[in-house]
């Protein structure tokens, strides 16, 4: 088991979004004459910035088989400056 939705948090500012959690493990293995249990634990972060102008009110996050996919539009302005480059 990896990490789960609820141990991930996301946040966003106007142009720095951060994605944060735990990973949290434990193994039990039982035996006829021992028995052990290992917890582990562990913090992250990440932090990335943004390379336009996003609209951070309709910033979306889908969380699915331990993938994490984050959807956050560009603002109108930033859709103005955007250009096609003609590949030759």
């Amino acid at each position: 088991p990896g990490i789960k939705k609820e141990d991930v948090n996301v946040s966003l500012t106007d142009d720095t979004l951060t994605i944060s959690g735990e990973k949290k493990k434990e193994e039990k293995v039982e035996k006829k004459n021992y028995f052990r249990l290992e917890r582990s634990y562990g913090s992250f972060t990440r932090t990335f910035r943004l390379p336009v102008e996003v609209q951070t009110d309709k910033a979306k996050a889908k969380f699915k088989n331990g993938v994490l996919e984050i959807r956050i539009p560009k603002t109108e302005e930033a859709k103005k400056r955007e250009k096609t480059v003609k590949i030759e």
